[in-house]
């Protein structure tokens, strides 16, 4: 067997400068290859595209990372938007949903990071708060707080320690999707990791492992990514 093949999903941009050109793109920040190369596994990016595609995409697959990003649109939870609240991107919104309900349909271990994991929440069901005061360093600044784990869960199992992250938020878990159960919180008591129990690998952090340096999350994806595929080989 080789090393898992993850698929992260990307920005897309309408107008991108880079050279002589200007066009639309589909962007990944570098941390996000390299924190699944130094985890053992090899990157996929996975541009917005037909949510009718998902299902293929993620057949194709040994593991999906739902990135960080821009807003949820507040009407996918039946939401007012809260002036505070960024621009929205329907097509992203659309696609990853998309790829959250294949990932789970399939099986396939799933990670959701800020944003994915906010994400993750709301397609299962759950709302957002649209601001939370403090949580973020100033614009474009990544701060670090500390996570405390939930005994007993798979993150705890993961990092059964506190631990300290680097993040960059303003939005969080209000209510909580059936199904999900929170395995980490911040020291205000905000929801930090959500996680379904149970035999598939899904887990969404709010903040940014690809910023920092500690791997033990993506290997974890990346190691149940390999005992899925090898399981399901025979």
């Amino acid at each position: 067997m080789g090393r898992p093949l993850i698929g992260v999903s990307t920005y897309l941009e309408e107008s991108v400068r880079w050279g002589v050109w200007e066009w639309p793109a589909a962007l990944l920040p570098a941390y996000y290859p390299r924190l699944v190369r130094a985890a053992g596994g090899l990157t996929a990016m996975l541009p917005p595209d037909d949510p009718e595609t998902a299902a293929e995409v993620v057949a194709r697959l040994d593991g999906v990372v739902i990135a960080g990003g821009p807003d949820v649109e507040p009407l996918r939870y039946g939401a007012a938007r809260d002036a505070r609240t960024g621009p929205p991107a329907p097509e992203r919104d659309a696609w990853e949903t998309a790829l959250i309900e294949a990932a789970l349909a399939a099986g396939t271990p799933l990670l959701g990071i800020c944003r994915g994991m906010q994400l993750l929440n709301v397609a299962l069901g759950g709302t957002l708060v649209q601001h939370l005061d403090g949580h973020t360093g100033g614009h474009g600044v990544v701060g670090r707080h500390t996570v405390r784990p939930v005994p007993g869960t798979r993150y705890a199992e993961i990092e059964p320690y506190e631990a300290s992250v680097p993040t960059y938020h303003h939005q969080a878990v209000d209510r909580l999707a059936d199904g999900l159960v929170v395995s980490a919180r911040a020291e205000d008591g905000t929801a930090e990791a959500v996680e379904l129990p149970g035999g598939a690998w899904v887990l969404g952090v709010q903040w940014h492992p690809e910023l920092g340096e500690d791997t033990k999350v993506m290997r974890a994806l990346v190691a149940a990514a390999g005992a899925r595929t090898a399981a399901t080989a025979y």
